[in-house]
């Protein structure tokens, strides 16, 4: 079987067929007193565990809370984590503002954003590109030892050292580890070769805030095509107030560094 891509015209492009695979592949529910599913749902997860955070209706001290979203594994039997609560007006707010200051900040210096964006990615690909070289290069050794050994382990089978039943339980072993290795050199070419394509995704991103220079609403069209997950923090009240952060990682550029201030803008 052969695959020739863009061979034949695609009816939509490839960015909005991800957006729509991502979306049918998250499970939405309206809550009970709502008829459709909160736009911000298949988005939100943990930053301690990792799960993803659920929007509900509960009772908690005698009264209702509404619109607010939590983990999904607090109180489970398999996974304990803190409820993280937050409300959906509050996160909603919080999206929207630095959505609309990066669009601004992009629109503004779009020169100065592809350098931030690009040192950012530079400094810390850096070190995970040289930890990947570094596990490909000995899995790569490996899967060569491995071939060794169960050359060699043949060679003493069939020469009389090696029962037949301590040759199965050695090659079995062997075939297994370089089954695992093999796919995992796979993983990491493909991982390796996904970041040489940075700067045609700081490309694309910008292409995408110039077609959203007015930002008014946060709709869920906005929210898939510009956001991949955010992840939101337990809240912290050791300082008498209560402080929740929430980290955003957009598509094609991750998670944004400080953006400096628009001083130059009237």
């Amino acid at each position: 079987q052969y695959i020739f891509d863009g061979e034949i015209p695609a009816i939509v492009d490839e960015e909005t067929w991800n957006t729509v695979q991502r979306l049918m592949g998250t499970k939405r529910r309206a809550p009970k007193r709502q008829n459709t599913p909160n736009r911000l749902t298949g988005l939100l997860y943990c930053a301690d565990c990792g799960a993803k955070l659920t929007h509900r209706s509960s009772l908690v001290q005698g009264k209702y809370l509404d619109d607010a979203f939590v983990c999904s594994s607090y109180r489970q039997l398999t996974r304990d984590c803190t409820m993280h609560y937050i409300r959906e007006v509050v996160l909603r707010d919080l999206v929207l503002e630095h959505l609309r200051q990066t669009i601004a900040f992009v629109s503004a210096y779009e020169d100065e954003f592809i350098k931030l964006v690009t040192d950012k990615n530079t400094a810390e690909q850096r070190k995970a590109t040289a930890q990947k070289q570094r596990e490909l290069a000995q899995a790569e050794r490996r899967i060569g030892e491995l071939d060794r050994l169960f050359q060699r382990v043949y060679e003493d089978n069939i020469s009389g050292k090696l029962t037949d039943e301590r040759f199965s339980k050695l090659s079995a072993a062997y075939e297994d580890e370089q089954r695992t290795l093999t796919a995992r050199v796979k993983v990491l070419h493909a991982e390796l070769d996904k970041e040489q394509e940075q700067a045609g995704n700081i490309a694309q991103f910008v292409a995408l805030v110039k077609r959203y220079t007015d930002l008014q609403e946060l709709t869920p069209s906005v929210l898939n095509e510009f956001i991949e997950r955010i992840t939101v923090s337990a809240p912290d009240k050791s300082s008498g107030h209560r402080v929740q952060k929430i980290h955003i990682k957009y598509h094609f550029v991750g998670v944004l560094p400080p953006l400096p201030a628009q001083s130059k803008t009237a």
